[in-house]
């Protein structure tokens, strides 16, 4: 087929050493959405997809705008950048269609070149290409039998999506009940060129993370470590965008889960001694990443920061050695918990017998969140919850972003963390049955230690699993890597004061 020669020679690319992105992974997903919606038995003949894209917006009543970025399904479906298009998708014979707005004279001045239909036919190799106003009547022209429309909840973050609406909708039969669950499981695989953006991804945000590592020391700002790890991001990975809201705390700000957001904006002076827990993903073409390294400031553990690190540590190459497919999601979670606890008990922060701590739920005192979360075009990525999987409403448990058995293809962040947060810490103490198992004097040394996290990104393969992330992980490797780094800038402050 044409398409398929136009999608082999186009691709998304943005010059230097940035990836090239074949426009043919998107016609490999309508190809998979298509052959799921024909394997079930509610999808008429002559069923057509129909989506919506993200439309820009400004801030607030301002004419000012919001750098604009793809509503994900569509994205997946189609792979546009430009705002206010809709697509549509023969079920049947996977013709795609792709309507785009027809601007008016004056966005040529203010804007930039108005391209007609052709070019975003060429760009994006769809099957045809018209103008939004036109949606209607071409629509109608294809007399399907009904419109598949998306509206769902997503399971993470409780939201609807957006569901396609024109003006004369109404003539069409329209369901809104069948896309929303099998695109959302077409998004959970990953294809092999999809593993590809998340492989780049992943080694662009991990060279930003060593940059950050190798530059931090005591008297810098957070916001300043943020800068610099979007800074390397956009200027060598072509990444305008990050995954999420950048997490730079330090010292107790480290055991802040979601630190980073407008009321705690990265704001702290970074002190000798400190811990800091960077949690930081670039996003390219809309597939995300979701990094966390924790570190000293001074690139030096303390015997205590040491002790804490290495059991979190041990716990994710414990849940590493552990994945592959069919192993169920929440038994991961499990596991990291009870190494957390051991570990805890050889620390001396806790005592007694361990499998008594865990009848309590003692594990969520330190770790409140969840293992970690799919991944892909968004940082939590839909599908944790499909119908049949339901949530563990037990503490720790209840946090988990899905509840899945794994699968080959997915991607996945393995997560686990310690903190000490005096809320929840304060809550155990008071607590008779999880009282019972702390050594409070030992604990009161770990007030205001703040936490660690440790975060890889993987994907699940055949036989286990394929590690995407690739920063320094053990102590050594970071005090050694750290050190270097010190040693770097303190050659090129000499260089610098000489040519002074």
């Amino acid at each position: 087929m044409l398409w398929a020669i136009a999608a082999a020679m186009s691709s998304f690319w943005l010059g230097n050493e940035t990836l090239k992105v074949p426009v043919a992974l998107f016609a490999l997903n309508r190809r998979r959405l298509c052959d799921r919606l024909r394997q079930n038995k509610d999808v008429q003949k002559n069923s057509v997809v129909l989506l919506q894209g993200g439309e820009e917006t400004q801030r607030y009543c301002t004419d000012t705008g919001i750098v604009f970025r793809q509503e994900s399904y569509f994205h997946w479906t189609f792979g546009v950048t430009e705002a206010g298009c809709f697509g549509a998708v023969d079920v049947d014979t996977g013709r795609s269609m792709l309507f785009v707005p027809q601007l008016p004279e004056s966005y040529a001045v203010w804007m930039g070149k108005i391209h007609p239909p052709e070019f975003f036919k060429k760009k994006y190799a769809v099957d045809e290409v018209y103008y939004v106003n036109e949606i209607s009547s071409v629509l109608a022209s294809k007399k399907p039998a009904v419109l598949l429309t998306l509206r769902g909840v997503n399971t993470d973050s409780g939201s609807v999506s957006k569901e396609a609406s024109f003006e004369g909708i109404s003539q069409f039969n329209v369901n809104n009940k069948i896309l929303h669950p099998e695109i959302a499981e077409c998004r959970v695989i990953k294809t092999d060129m999809e593993l590809e953006v998340l492989r780049y991804t992943n080694k662009i945000s991990s060279e930003a993370h060593k940059e950050v590592m190798k530059a931090v020391k005591a008297g810098m700002k957070e916001y300043e470590m943020e800068s610099l790890f979007q800074h390397y991001c956009y200027a060598r990975g072509g990444m305008r965008h990050t995954s999420y809201t950048c997490i730079c705390g330090s010292g107790e700000n480290s055991s802040v889960l979601h630190y980073g957001h407008a009321g705690a904006p990265n704001d702290k002076t970074i002190e000798d001694g400190d811990l800091c827990l960077f949690d930081m993903g670039g996003e390219y073409y809309c597939y995300g990443s979701d990094i966390t390294c924790t570190f000293p400031a001074n690139g030096k553990f303390t015997p205590d920061q040491r002790a804490v690190y290495e059991a979190v540590l041990k716990s994710s190459r414990a849940v590493m050695k552990a994945v592959k497919p069919g192993v169920a999601w929440p038994d991961m979670h499990r596991l990291a918990d009870r190494v957390h606890l051991e570990e805890l008990t050889k620390i001396g922060i806790l005592k007694g017998n361990v499998d008594d701590m865990v009848k309590v739920h003692l594990g969520a005192v330190f770790m409140p969140h969840g293992l970690g979360h799919l991944l892909g075009i968004d940082v939590h990525d839909v599908g944790g919850y499909p119908e049949g999987v339901e949530r563990i409403d037990l503490p720790g448990l209840r946090s988990l972003r899905t509840a899945r058995s794994l699968e080959q293809g997915m991607v996945l962040t393995i997560e686990p963390g310690i903190y000490f947060i005096d809320h929840l810490l304060d809550q155990a103490l008071r607590d008779p049955a999880q009282s019972c198992f702390i050594n409070n004097d030992i604990l009161q040394r770990f007030r205001g230690f703040g936490g660690v996290r440790i975060e890889d990104d993987i994907a699940v393969t055949a036989s286990g699993m394929e590690l995407l992330t690739c920063v320094p992980r053990t102590v050594e490797e970071i005090e050694a890597f750290m050190a270097e780094g010190q040693s770097s800038a303190k050659s090129f402050d000499c260089l610098s004061s000489q040519k002074q």
